[in-house]
């Protein structure tokens, strides 16, 4: 990590490397609190006698108030200073944390989740915003790479780590952990990181900014209408589900007319149309939806085609977070070497080599087939998001740094969402049954196909997207 900082870049009494670290802990522990709760909701579901569907909002209002919030939380550090809110962030996040273990009944737990996301919202969207005040411009790949890697360890330790905790403490105890270390994030970042953001927020507020209250609660309400449209269900779109989406649909309407009328939007409309932003945006969505596909029919496909026990699923399964955890800086050091744009291009390339691969391999050499798969799909995906987020974050204005900073996280968060419901849709339609488990291994095997192809089109049209960029800025 030494050689991504350069301690010049920070106040002779903080150190650049303890800056890093402070965010890497933030980045590790915003994933880690999405995955590591998924492993405790049968236990939960026991524990307060409640359905698997009242127990699954656990998980959901700490993902909907990640996505609902994130672009605001994004703006709201833009005006009062990213390090008084990161710390601010990082303290509920603790607190929201402490609640939730301590929690005597399955709805305040759901609250303290949700409360637990909106720190996390902060820490997610200020994170990437903070390494262009830690980090010199020829290192920013690095910085992103290794903020890739901590959020890859935290997705692939989650399941391990808290089944580990739970069958040795309890559920409680893995909102312990996540209390005790955001204290320690906490006190890493009141240390080391810089005052980075004051002066341009002195600056914003001289000329007039506000924070944009109707627009924030517009973006939330809209925002967390698609959230719940694509994940309520069990994965049957019915007449809820079109009333949510169509409500998403009316909500983004009316929040794009707000901003045209507000001074101080939430977010400038000509953001929407910055050659570098909106194509990175629209990349990301792509990308993840995706990557998504793969924790959505990797699972069926390895247990009901391939036959796996859940144990060697599960291993199969970790091969994709681990190679990603081992790629990340190296990944961002090469964007650094040969530049951000010349390598999303080859991010999206290797990307589209695996998804083929994934609709050949598998059906050719089994789990080994699946495997070399996903080893070329993972680090095109590393790839890409380092450069993508350097390209973006060296393109901004130092004064948008926390809306597009939270604008491409949740950008991540939508195509994750789209791709659980859309490409778990188009799997069970290529497999013909909503019932995997009585589906012929067959017909498993052919719906991974068709996924994966269909995947590796929208691979395709994110490389379009990203050349014409590279044209559109060579012009």
């Amino acid at each position: 990590m030494t050689d991504i900082a350069d301690p010049r870049t920070v106040p002779r009494s903080r150190s650049a490397t303890g800056a890093l670290a402070s965010l890497s802990l933030a980045m590790l522990l915003s994933s880690l609190s999405t995955s590591i709760a998924n492993v405790a909701l049968p236990t939960l579901s026991l524990a307060f006698a409640a359905s698997f569907t009242a127990v699954q909002w656990v998980v959901l209002a700490y993902l909907l108030a990640v996505t609902a919030l994130i672009v605001s939380v994004g703006r709201l550090g833009d005006l009062v200073g990213r390090r008084l809110l990161l710390i601010a962030g990082l303290g509920l996040f603790s607190a929201a944390s402490l609640a939730a273990a301590l929690a005597p009944t399955l709805p305040l737990l759901i609250a303290a989740r949700a409360a637990q996301g909106l720190g996390a919202a902060v820490m997610m969207a200020l994170t990437i915003a903070f390494v262009g005040e830690t980090v010199p411009k020829e290192r920013t790949g690095s910085a992103m790479g290794l903020l890739g890697t901590m959020s890859a360890i935290g997705t692939a330790l989650g399941p391990s780590f808290g089944g580990v905790l739970i069958a040795s403490l309890g559920w409680r105890s893995i909102f312990l952990v996540n209390a005790a270390l955001g204290v320690a994030a906490m006190l890493a970042a009141q240390r080391f990181l810089p005052m980075g953001g004051v002066k341009e927020d002195r600056g914003a507020r001289r000329e007039g900014a506000r924070f944009d209250t109707v627009g924030t609660i517009l973006l939330a309400l809209t925002l967390a209408a698609y959230a719940l449209a694509m994940t309520t269900g069990g994965g049957h779109f019915g007449g809820l589900n079109v009333a949510l989406l169509a409500a998403a649909v009316l909500g983004a309407g009316l929040f794009l007319y707000a901003e045209g009328k507000v001074a101080s939007p939430l977010v400038k409309l000509a953001l929407f149309r910055d050659p570098v932003l909106a194509p990175s945006l629209a990349m990301n969505v792509l990308v993840s939806t995706v990557m998504m596909a793969t924790l959505v029919v990797g699972p069926f496909f390895l247990s009901r085609a391939l036959g796996l026990s859940e144990a060697l699923v599960g291993i199969v399964l970790s091969i994709g977070p681990v190679v990603s955890a081992l790629c990340g800086v190296v990944a961002g050091r090469v964007v650094d070497r040969l530049g951000a744009s010349a390598m999303v291009v080859a991010g999206l390339a290797l990307m589209a080599v695996g998804c083929v691969a994934l609709t050949l391999l598998p059906g050719l050499f089994g789990v080994a087939g699946y495997a070399t798969a996903i080893v070329l799909l993972t680090p095109g995906y590393q790839l890409f998001q380092a450069a993508n987020n350097t390209a973006v974050m060296a393109d901004v204005d130092g004064n948008e740094r926390g809306v597009a900073s939270g604008m491409l996280s949740l950008s991540r968060n939508l195509g994750l969402v789209t791709g659980t419901a859309v490409m778990g849709w188009l799997f069970a339609f290529a497999v013909g049954t909503r019932d995997m488990a009585g589906a012929a291994p067959e017909a498993v095997a052919g719906g991974m196909r068709v996924t994966f192809a269909v995947a590796a089109g929208l691979v395709v049209v994110a490389v379009v997207i990203a050349v014409g960029r590279s044209w559109r800025r060579a012009k």
